[in-house]
């Protein structure tokens, strides 16, 4: 293949300002790179308006749903905290600081495309055009209309990497939409046991599951983004919560006193939870996404309900508690990811439920030699997937 049919299109959320989902893109152009392409992140700034009215219609179909309007309302409260609170408002300043600089530098953009036209007419020059990972065919997302790739033309060769839908199922009234959009692309691909489920339903096709990006890169290799000096000297455990549950901080704070180590928690990602500021002893703003990573690798536990707070807990061979961020009925849950990555790795005995007792569990060790026996296979597997995907239009 010449060098000017190496380059490819990313339709990623990389500019997102989520440690997960800009460390899972980052890994996507990354591994891209090392197996010889020119990935380049496409730049929708100047769509990125008529794609949130797209979704903005989905949320005003669903405005009866009452755990939908309960997690968007938390977002917009805590938009209002940030103007109304200087304080605050500066604390997520050095935040968002942290994820400018490191998505400046470690990504190389498109040109800003300015309207669809240009953007689809673009696309001949790509050899390929590639979504993943994270949750970008939520419902919402769907609605949104980018990250289905409609906008790539039919002759161009276009990928799904571990793209997920981050929920079990999806609106009876988005089906059809699912299925014209998931038939168009060449290469499909799961990261969950649901997301399979889902494009077998709409397309017939058995597809294969394949690891989240982060996991195409070993401790090793994300070492190379990540300062050796530990971001904190004592002996801590790392908390990254999402969701508001605070008998999961009751936890932390049993496993503080079994320990005698010092919580070092990440506040107010997604909302802003006020009792969160009561129950850590250190609350770093300033922390980019490789600094994300070093709190991980130097924790003697970490404590999380997220999907990538588990991911990068495996990697790097950490004690780990995993927590359910939402309910079960929560029309927004994307509980499935969590079980379908214990599941896959046999740690399902780390998702701890309310009633388990801090004892019982710290009994429990993470026979990380089994784990990493399958890690690697899944890897190799999902890279061969990759590189079929990149160099047969199918």
């Amino acid at each position: 293949m010449g060098e000017a049919n190496k380059r490819v299109g990313l339709a990623i959320n990389y500019d997102y300002h989520d440690y997960g989902g800009m460390l899972q893109a980052y890994a996507t152009y990354r591994k891209l790179k090392e197996l010889g392409y020119q990935p380049e992140a496409i730049n929708i700034d100047h769509l990125k308006k008529s794609i949130n009215k797209r979704k903005m219609g989905y949320f005003a179909r669903n405005i009866l749903d009452s755990s939908i309007v309960k997690e968007k309302g938390e977002v917009v409260k805590k938009k209002f905290r940030r103007k109304l609170d200087r304080s605050f408002g500066d604390q997520l300043d050095k935040r968002d600081a942290a994820f400018e600089r490191f998505c400046r530098s470690h990504f190389k953009e498109s040109v800003v495309y300015e309207s669809w036209e240009k953007l689809t007419e673009s696309c001949h020059a790509y050899s390929a055009v590639l979504v993943g990972s994270d949750q970008l065919w939520l419902p919402s997302n769907i609605a949104g209309d980018y990250y289905t790739l409609s906008f790539v033309p039919e002759n161009v060769n276009k990928i799904a990497y571990a793209t997920s839908f981050g929920v079990s199922e999806i609106p009876r009234r988005q089906h059809k939409e699912a299925k014209r959009y998931l038939s168009r692309i060449n290469h499909l691909s799961a990261r969950e046991d649901s997301g399979k489920k889902l494009i077998r339903k709409f397309t017939g096709r058995d597809v294969p599951l394949v690891c989240d990006p982060t996991m195409l890169l070993t401790a090793e290799e994300w070492a190379s983004d990540v300062q050796e000096k530990r971001l904190i000297k004592e002996k801590y455990i790392f908390c990254y919560f999402m969701g508001d549950n605070p008998w999961q901080r009751t936890f932390v704070r049993r496993l503080k006193k079994r320990t005698g180590c010092k919580i070092v928690a990440l506040l107010h990602l997604d909302q802003y939870i006020k009792s969160d500021e009561e129950y850590a002893d250190a609350t770093p703003f300033d922390v980019s996404p490789t600094d994300f990573i070093n709190l991980v690798k130097n924790a003697e536990y970490v404590c999380t309900d997220s999907f990538h707070g588990t991911v990068f807990s495996i990697i790097h061979k950490r004690t780990f508690f995993t927590f359910k961020r939402f309910s079960e009925t929560a029309t927004l849950s994307t509980n499935t990811r969590i079980y379908s990555l214990l599941k896959r790795f046999q740690l399902e005995d780390r998702l701890v439920k309310q009633q388990d007792k801090v004892s019982d569990l710290m009994l429990k060790e993470i026979d990380y030699n089994k784990v990493f026996s399958i890690l690697n296979d899944f890897r190799e597997e999902s890279v061969q997937y990759l590189e079929h995907s990149l160099t047969n239009k199918g």
